[in-house]
C-alpha cells in the first residue's frame, strides 16, 4: 500500500465537505475520484498533499515515496521559456551531468595515488546518471512537450505569450518528467485536444507509479483507471473497475437500495393498517396485540430513501418550427490568419435531425467555422446557405448575451415567462445552480458560470438548429448526462465542437474531422470514427454532399482518386525509406552501446585503473562513443517524429 486515507473529515464553517472518508491505493494502481462539482474531490487532493489540514483523520504515505500534484489551472514560472520550465524538473540530473563533466576535465591533473578513488567516484556517478536516464532526459522533455501539443517552434515562448490553458499544459509537462511515485492530477484533460489526451492516456497507462485523477472525462477514465473513488453526500465509496463498471455498479446498488426502501415502506403501511384495524375492534385482546405491533414498528430501523442529485430533472428541447430537410450547405469555404491557412475549399452539408460533431486538433479551425456560420467572422472565400425555416441557436463562451444586473432566476423568467418557478429551478439545477445560487447576480458570476447560464437559455430557445462550441466545459458528469439525454431526444438539428469523446460518442450521428485543411466525413459516432479514421485519412476522402454530385464532380473524383493512389504510393515509398534509415541508426546505436559497455568494463578492471595513460585512452574512446551516440539518439528521434 502506497497511500492511505483514514476517516478524513473536513468542513468549511457550517458546510460539511467530507465525513469519515477512507480509501487506499496500491503501488502502480490507477484510480479516479468522481463526484458532482462541489462534492469535495479537489479538497481531498489538497488534504493528501498537505495544502489543507483535515479536521479529523490521517493521510499516510509509504516511506521514501515521492508525491507530485497538478492543481486546476496551475501555471508556469513567468521567467522561463516553455522548454526551460519543463527542463528545470530535471535539475538533479543536470547537476549530475555537470559534475561528471567537471570530473572529466580534472582527470589529467589527478595525482596517481588518488586516481583509483577518483575513478571509483566517477564510475559511481556515471552509473547513477545512467539509472536516472541521464543520456535521454533532454529527449524525454522534448517528447513530453510534443505529446502535450507544443511544437518545437513554441519551445522558446515565455509565460506572457501563452494562454491560461497553455500554462497549465506546461505545468503538467513539468510534473510528468519528475516521475513521482504518486501522481495526483486535478482535471488533467482540461485544455488538451484529442491527440494530446490520447497521448496522455498512453503515458499514464505505462506510468510505473500510482496515479490518482480527478476528472469529468468519462472516456479518459474508462481507458486508464481500475478503481473509482466516489465522493457522494460527504461519504467516500470505492468501486473496482473503470468508469463504465462504476456507473453500472452504482446503478445496481441504488436500485437495490430503492427496492429495500420501498419494500420496507410497504411493510410499514401494512403494519399500520393492521394496527388501525385491531384498534377498531375495540376489544382488550385486540388492543394489546395492536400495541405490541406498534412497539415492534417503533423499534424498526428505518431506511432512508437513496437520493441522487438531479435525477428528477429532464430537459426537453422542442423546436418552435420544423425546418426543411436541407438545413445547411457549406461550399468552398476558406480561411487564413496572418498568411497561415486554416482550411481551404471545404464542402459539407447538414440535414434535418442530424447531430454532427466537428472535431480536430487545437488550431485547425473548428471554432472559426462555427463563427463564420454565425457571421461572427467573415470567410475568405466560399458560401454558406441555410435551408427553409432554419432558426439557429448559437452557444459560444466568448459571445454570451446576458444581463449583468439581473439574477439567474430573472434572466430565465424574463425571457421565458411561461415557465413555472419549479421549471426554472429545474433548468438551472441541470446546469449546477441550486438553492440560493439562483438569486446570484449575473455580474458576480465567473466566466464558466456565465457560460452555463447561456447554455441553459439556449436549451430553452426553441431554435431548430443548435450550434454549440464546447458545451460540456464546466459541467460535471451528471449535468453532462442530462444534456446528452436532451440532445438525443431533440427533434431538431445539432452541430457542435467538443473534445469530450464520451459526449461525442453518446450524441453524434455523424462526425466531420478537420484534418490537414480538409473535412473528412464519418457516418457514425466516435467509436466508428476511431475504427475508420486511418483508412479515411490515408485515402484523403474529401466529403461532398450527395446532392452536389454531377458529371464534372464524378470526373474530378476519379481524377482525384488517381492522384490519391499516386500520392499513397509515394508516401509508402518514403515511409519504407524512413524505416530503413531508422533501422540502420538503431543497429549502430546498439553496436556503439555494446562497445561503450566493453570499454567501461575494461576501465573498471583494477589492474587497468592504476595505469593513468591507459585510463585516459579508454576515457577518450568512451567519450567519442558517447558523442556519436548523442548524435544518433537525436537522429533517431528526428526519424521517429517524421
Amino acid at each position: 500500500m502506497i497511500l492511505s486515507c483514514q476517516n478524513i473529515s473536513k468542513s468549511f464553517g457550517t458546510d460539511v465537505i467530507l465525513k469519515q472518508a477512507s480509501f487506499h491505493m496500491e503501488e502502480h494502481e490507477k484510480a479516479a475520484i468522481v463526484g458532482i462539482n462541489g462534492a469535495g474531490k479537489s479538497t481531498l487532493l489538497k488534504i493528501i498533499v498537505k495544502d489543507l489540514e483535515p479536521d479529523d483523520g490521517i493521510v499516510a504515505i509509504a516511506k521514501d515515496k515521492t508525491i507530485g500534484y497538478l492543481a486546476q489551472n496551475e501555471v508556469m514560472d513567468s521567467r522561463r521559456t516553455i522548454y526551460e520550465e519543463v527542463l528545470s524538473a530535471k535539475q538533479p540530473v543536470i547537476e549530475m551531468e555537470q559534475e561528471i563533466r567537471r570530473m572529466e576535465s580534472m582527470m589529467d591533473s589527478v595525482p596517481p595515488k588518488e586516481l583509483e578513488a577518483f575513478m571509483e567516484k566517477y564510475e559511481r556517478l556515471v552509473h547513477q546518471f545512467e539509472l536516472a536516464d541521464g543520456y535521454t532526459y533532454r529527449s524525454e522533455v522534448t517528447g513530453v512537450l510534443n505529446g502535450l501539443g507544443f511544437p518545437e517552434s513554441d519551445f522558446e515562448k515565455t509565460e506572457s505569450e501563452l494562454s491560461g490553458g497553455q500554462k497549465t499544459r506546461v505545468a503538467l509537462g513539468r510534473l510528468l518528467v519528475t516521475k513521482p511515485d504518486i501522481l495526483l492530477l486535478d482535471e488533467p484533460t482540461n485544455h488538451l485536444d484529442m491527440a494530446s489526451i490520447q497521448w496522455l492516456e498512453n503515458y499514464l497507462l505505462n506510468y510505473k507509479g500510482a496515479v490518482l485523477i480527478v476528472s469529468h472525462d468519462r472516456y479518459f477514465m474508462n481507458k486508464i483507471v481500475t478503481k473509482v473513488i466516489e465522493v457522494f453526500q460527504h461519504q467516500v465509496t470505492c468501486y473496482t473497475g473503470n468508469y463504465m463498471a462504476y456507473a453500472e455498479k452504482k446503478a445496481q446498488v441504488r436500485a437495490s437500495m430503492l427496492r429495500a426502501y420501498y419494500n420496507q415502506q410497504q411493510e410499514i403501511r401494512h403494519q399500520e393498517e393492521v394496527i388501525a384495524k385491531l384498534k377498531s375492534f375495540n376489544r382488550e385482546k385486540s388492543i394489546k396485540r395492536a400495541e405490541s405491533r406498534e412497539k415492534m414498528l417503533d423499534k424498526m430501523e428505518r431506511l432512508e430513501k437513496p437520493t441522487e442529485e438531479f435525477t428528477d430533472i429532464h430537459l426537453r428541447l422542442e423546436p418552435c418550427i420544423t425546418s426543411g430537410n436541407d438545413v445547411m450547405k457549406v461550399e468552398r469555404l476558406a480561411k487564413s490568419f496572418d498568411g497561415s491557412k486554416l482550411f481551404d475549399q471545404i464542402d459539407f452539408s447538414i440535414f434535418r435531425g442530424e447531430r454532427v460533431a466537428l472535431i480536430g486538433n487545437n488550431g485547425t479551425g473548428k471554432t472559426t467555422i462555427l463563427k463564420i456560420i454565425n457571421e461572427v467572422l467573415p470567410a475568405d472565400a466560399g458560401e454558406i446557405t441555410l435551408g427553409t425555416n432554419v432558426h439557429i441557436g448559437y452557444y459560444d463562451q466568448e459571445h454570451q448575451v446576458l444581463h449583468t444586473e439581473k439574477t439567474l432566476f430573472e434572466e430565465i423568467s424574463d425571457d421565458y415567462p411561461q415557465l413555472t418557478n419549479t421549471q426554472i429551478r429545474n433548468v438551472l439545477a441541470a446546469f449546477l445552480f441550486t438553492n440560493d445560487d439562483v438569486f446570484k447576480r449575473i455580474g458576480d458570476l465567473s466566466g464558466g458560470e456565465r457560460g452555463r447560464v447561456s447554455l441553459a437559455k439556449l436549451m430553452l430557445s426553441e431554435a431548430n438548429f443548435l450550434i454549440l462550441d464546447e458545451p460540456t466545459n464546466h459541467l460535471d458528469i451528471t449535468s453532462k448526462e442530462i444534456l446528452e439525454q436532451a440532445l438525443v431526444n431533440y427533434e431538431g438539428t445539432v452541430l457542435f465542437v467538443s473534445h469530450d469523446r464520451y459526449f461525442i460518442n453518446k450524441t453524434a450521428t455523424r462526425i466531420l474531422e478537420l484534418h490537414d485543411h480538409q473535412i473528412l466525413n464519418y457516418i457514425g459516432n466516435y467509436d466508428y470514427y476511431l475504427e475508420k479514421k486511418d483508412v479515411q485519412r490515408a485515402a484523403q476522402l474529401k466529403y461532398a454532399a450527395p446532392d452536389t454530385a454531377s458529371a464534372d464532380a464524378v470526373s474530378a473524383k476519379e481524377t482525384g482518386g488517381k492522384e490519391d493512389w499516386k500520392q499513397k504510393k509515394q508516401k509508402q515509398a518514403a515511409q519504407r525509406k524512413l524505416e530503413n534509415e531508422r533501422n540502420k541508426v538503431e543497429s549502430r546505436i546498439e553496436q556503439l552501446e555494446t562497445e561503450k559497455k566493453e570499454l567501461e568494463e575494461e576501465m573498471a578492471r583494477p589492474e587497468v585503473a592504476v595505469i593513468s595513460a591507459k585510463v585516459m585512452e579508454l576515457h577518450t574512446m568512451i567519450s567519442q562513443k558517447e558523442e556519436e551516440l548523442e548524435q544518433l539518439y537525436e537522429k533517431w528521434e528526428e526519424l521517429t517524429n517524421d
